[in-house]
């Protein structure tokens, strides 16, 4: 596939592709980030630019931002399981604006450069082949101890950076599968990881002995956890098991249930289910407000 990684600044003189400006579009008109945001978007110069990231297991590729300026908080930002791609990018962007280094690695980079999918809106659920697709990227992830390696070379990459302020705590924040990603990356380096923000995470809570929950004990980190509320309809345990188990560890995390909402309502590409929008535009702005608040008392 089509690799379609750039190397830009926010440069008249760079121009952005038709994806971009298509997103961009689509991020000034549904209010992406919070009302303060876009101001600051707007007068803050971001340097981005693709990189590579030496993982225990290859080169992955991915994209980092920052201010063109000094040194900032770094932050790692995971995917859903649609992989990085122009969506992901301008998150990148817009909190590269907010005065932090981000990175936003491809999680699939095992299997295939990113972007993964040509058209995520064309994704459907309810076919098998999709589906399988979907496993051929997963499954080398779900190895064991995969993200744990991957999240320690992100860590490190991040702290090597001169953009990255190494004083500072590292953020992290995931969407859909990103969301046990980030426990698993908060676990595997607590005292690096300061802060950690899921959204819409899928499989937090499991059965299973690996089950991301049962990691608590292991983290330092602030956390934070936005449920969908289809989500909380399927599993209206979880967030009791999930919050129960970060008191324990005597680390209580918040965990929020944002009414209304479907799993994946952040991200602004995700497909239609069932004849309605995935996406909700008042409490994605409403989610990425929060992610700053967080972010402004936990990184500092």
């Amino acid at each position: 596939m089509k690799h379609d990684d750039h190397n830009d600044s926010q440069d008249p003189n760079s121009p952005l592709d038709a994806s971009r400006r298509d997103f961009l579009a689509l991020a000034v008109g549904v209010g992406l980030g919070a009302a303060g945001g876009a101001a600051s978007a707007a007068g803050t110069p971001v340097i981005a630019r693709d990189v590579v990231v030496k993982t225990p297991d290859g080169n992955c590729d991915a994209a980092f931002f920052h201010p063109a300026a000094g040194a900032h908080p770094g932050v790692l930002i995971w995917t859903d399981v649609f992989g990085l791609r122009p969506v992901f990018r301008e998150f990148g962007r817009r909190l590269a604006a907010e005065g932090y280094a981000v990175l936003v690695p491809n999680p699939f980079y095992r299997t295939a450069p990113a972007p993964v999918f040509d058209d995520v809106s064309k994704f459907e659920f309810d076919n098998p082949a999709d589906r399988a697709k979907l496993q051929q990227f997963t499954a080398p992830l779900n190895a064991p101890g995969a993200a744990q390696s991957d999240a320690k070379a992100y860590v490190a990459y991040l702290d090597a950076q001169s953009q990255v302020n190494a004083a500072k705590k590292i953020g992290t924040q995931g969407y859909c599968m990103g969301g046990p990603l980030v426990v698993k990356t908060a676990a595997a380096a607590p005292e690096r990881v300061g802060a950690g923000a899921s959204f819409h995470g899928g499989g937090l809570v499991t059965d299973k002995p690996d089950s991301p929950h049962l990691l608590a004990p292991r983290i330092k980190a602030k956390m934070y956890f936005a449920i969908a509320a289809s989500d909380d309809q399927h599993q209206p345990t979880a967030k009791t098991t999930l919050r129960d188990a970060f008191i324990a560890a005597g680390n209580p995390a918040e965990v929020e249930v944002y009414a209304d909402t479907q799993h994946g309502w952040c991200v602004p590409d995700m497909p239609v289910q069932n004849g309605k929008p995935i996406y909700d535009p008042a409490d994605a702005a409403r989610a990425w407000t929060k992610l700053l608040a967080f972010y402004g008392t936990t990184l500092t």
